[in-house]
């Protein structure tokens, strides 16, 4: 595979061109929107970049920013000492309290066949303002919801199912789009264990009401699978367990390319301290084995990684650094 190639950054007009047919979405999507447009819930004058294209093979992804969700420190190294915990924090200039966490989502274009991976926060937990905006980006770039045919969850947490259980949302979808989801992550979330995580106490009601919702108002939609599932020409997901019992990643391969979109089971910190767990994880002994497993496979086959909880727009290679690894985004096309 030639790692060089892959993830070629594409001209705005390249991206998505149209299919006649169906109308899927404009002809051109800008990484970095005009002033003019409506692109956030505070002001009609937002500017930012929030939105990132590069093709794989002959599949075209954008990764979106859905916004940030500013957690606790803590959260994210349950099982380190808060010295070294603040040491890590210390060492990139960071606050040691609260750390503003990364939410993207994902579009692939495979033929005729449009793919979401993941939805978002919505709008269903009130501290989480600075979130929620996938919809609104999504339409803003001239994509029309009832043009994607298949949306993926990653897991059935509230940031990735959250966008679906918007008002209104699920009358703009296909009535056929299909959704996929692990048979173990719906099985999980009838009656989620959370003794192993360590999360603020207004999280774990939140998410178990945004799971239910969602699997109540798609049930007919939802299209679960085993351990792998075949999604378009070179798309597919698998299960890895750990992060949730049936969290899964997805694989765009193409012409030799490829580009893993990794869900939650790699964090900004786990790169470097692959060990350190993280408190949204069920099972955080084996998100361990799972991070540690997927940063080993990107390291040795040269594939681009993209993450729900990495820096926008989290696209970049991995290579092993020391004990752990270091993460080398891609150079941002301007």
């Amino acid at each position: 595979m030639s790692a060089q190639r892959c993830g070629t950054r594409l001209p705005p007009s390249a991206v998505f061109p149209p299919i006649d047919r169906t109308p899927m979405m404009s002809e051109t999507i800008r990484n970095v929107q005009p002033v003019t447009a409506n692109l956030g819930k505070d002001s009609a004058g937002e500017l930012v970049p929030s939105r990132y294209a590069v093709r794989v093979g002959d599949v075209d992804v954008v990764l979106i920013s859905d916004g940030i969700l500013p957690l606790p420190t803590s959260t994210m190294s349950t099982n380190v000492s808060p010295a070294d915990r603040n040491e890590w924090f210390d060492s990139r200039f960071l606050q040691r309290d609260t750390f503003d966490w990364a939410l993207n989502i994902a579009l692939v274009r495979s033929g005729e066949r449009l793919i979401l991976i993941d939805s978002g926060v919505g709008d269903g937990f009130e501290y989480f303002t600075r979130a929620g905006r996938s919809v609104m980006r999504l339409e803003s770039a001239g994509i029309d919801l009832a043009a994607i045919t298949d949306i993926v969850i990653t897991h059935m947490h509230m940031d990735h199912v959250g966008g679906l259980n918007v008002d209104g949302v699920k009358a703009k979808l296909r009535p056929d789009v299909r959704i996929h989801v692990a048979a173990a992550e719906l099985e999980f979330w009838k009656n989620p264990d959370f003794s192993k995580t360590v999360m603020p106490e207004a999280v774990p009601p939140a998410l178990r009401k945004a799971a239910a919702k969602f699997a109540q108002s798609y049930s007919e939609n939802i299209v679960p699978f085993d351990q792998t599932v075949d999604i378009a020409a070179g798309v597919s997901a698998r299960v890895t367990g750990g992060h949730t019992p049936g969290h899964c990643v997805v694989d765009v391969a193409s012409n030799g390319e490829k580009l893993t979109f990794v869900g939650d089971a790699i964090f900004e910190v786990g790169f470097e301290r692959p060990d350190w767990q993280n408190g949204f994880e069920h099972d955080p002994e084996t998100a361990t084995d799972v991070r540690i497993a997927l940063l080993n496979e990107a390291a040795e086959t040269g594939a681009l990684l993209a993450a729900a909880h990495v820096a926008f727009p989290s696209i970049g290679h991995v290579a092993k650094h020391g004990a752990g690894f270091r993460f080398v985004p891609v150079t941002w096309d301007y």
